[in-house]
């Protein structure tokens, strides 16, 4: 339990609710969870410039990563196409993957084919299922992609000046403003009677908010003397209680009730708001193809993690499909911003390669 691994390195309240909101963070699940434990070191995985479970802001923002892979790839020889659908994966005559078929009717053929689409995509779309084990399809349609996150995106015209720690007469950042910013984290009981309203069908009436201010470490991202600020915040249910839809209504309600709880830390925000984008799990997973909004494209629950990842027998990137690799989250390790799971497929995919 997360609780356990917590108290026995730390005394203060808020310091162990802040860190547990890492072992929460995209997952439909309580600080009192059992396996919730696991989530917190797995944010503290790996290293960053050395700093061991250091993370970091991008430069131009996170589009600026797929941009610097994309241009690696390019170097290498691949050809990058966006925009262009896949409708489904090409199959040979003994079910292997011959490549795919696109939206427009074109055909792309290859010898190896790898998804980092989640594996509902992949598997429950993309391949026709009687090609697939009735165990596996039955396995993946089971798969909790549970989220709780609504991410609201905002365009403010000044830095926010907290109680705890008010803005210089100039208006320049300081050093808080250069961190990630954790609100509604006073105790682990305040996450826990969020995340029991979501399994109500109610968003949170005080919702755990994890604030960054990008623009202050690149000021590139908004004009100047402006800011854009990032709001993940949890717990939000997909549907509503009463089976009632997230509306413009509903979402705005919401995010009025975030900016009521940033206006308590930090009076003068909402003045200040010039613009916002609201994103709840249902959006996320339209417009990103992430299942049920699930950022990790499925739980990271230790029963759907190793070897389970995405399914017994499939944790190795190969899938039932001969030729077809898993490469995204919904493979080992997990979700996060590492390319672990990519890494390690190519590896297996130019394995297989060498012997066809």
């Amino acid at each position: 339990l997360l609780g356990q691994i917590l108290d026995h390195w730390f005394e203060s309240e808020p310091l162990k609710a802040t860190l547990a909101t890492d072992a929460v963070i995209g997952a439909m699940a309580s600080p009192h969870t059992p396996g919730s434990g696991y989530v917190l070191l797995h944010h503290v995985m790996g290293e960053l410039e050395g700093r061991r479970g250091a993370w970091g802001y991008v430069a131009g923002g996170m589009g600026a990563l797929s941009q610097a892979i994309a241009h690696a790839a390019t170097a290498w020889g691949a050809h990058i196409f966006a925009e262009k659908a896949v409708c489904h994966v090409l199959l040979g005559r003994d079910g292997e993957a011959q490549g795919v078929t696109l939206q427009d009717g074109t055909e792309v053929r290859s010898k190896l084919v790898l998804s980092n689409a989640s594996p509902q995509i992949t598997f429950l779309e993309l391949i026709p299922q009687e090609q697939l084990p009735k165990d596996f399809v039955q396995r993946i349609q089971q798969v909790d992609t549970r989220s709780p996150v609504t991410k609201i995106n905002v365009a403010v015209d000044r830095l926010p000046s907290f109680l705890a720690a008010p803005n210089a007469r100039d208006g320049q950042p300081l050093p808080h403003h250069q961190c990630s910013i954790h609100l509604n984290c006073e105790g682990t009981q305040l996450l826990h009677q969020a995340f029991t309203d979501a399994t109500q069908g109610h968003p949170s009436s005080r919702p755990m908010i994890e604030l960054c201010i990008p623009s202050v470490l690149d000021p590139g991202l908004a004009p100047p003397g402006c800011h854009v600020v990032s709001l993940f915040t949890q717990y939000t249910p997909s549907v509503l209680a009463g089976g009632r839809c997230w509306d413009e209504q509903a979402r705005n309600a919401y995010a009025d009730t975030v900016f009521d709880c940033i206006e308590d830390y930090a009076p003068g925000f909402k003045a200040s708001v010039i613009g916002r984008d609201i994103l709840t799990p249902p959006d996320l997973e339209r417009i990103f193809g992430l299942p049920g909004g699930n950022i990790f494209h499925g739980g990271m629950s230790l029963d759907q993690l190793y070897f389970a990842r995405p399914a017994p027998s499939y944790s190795g990137y190969r899938s039932p499909v001969p030729g077809l690799y898993l490469c995204g989250s919904g493979a080992h390790p997990g979700g996060g911003v590492m390319g672990a799971a990519g890494r390690n497929a190519a590896q297996v995919a130019i394995k297989d390669f060498r012997h066809l």
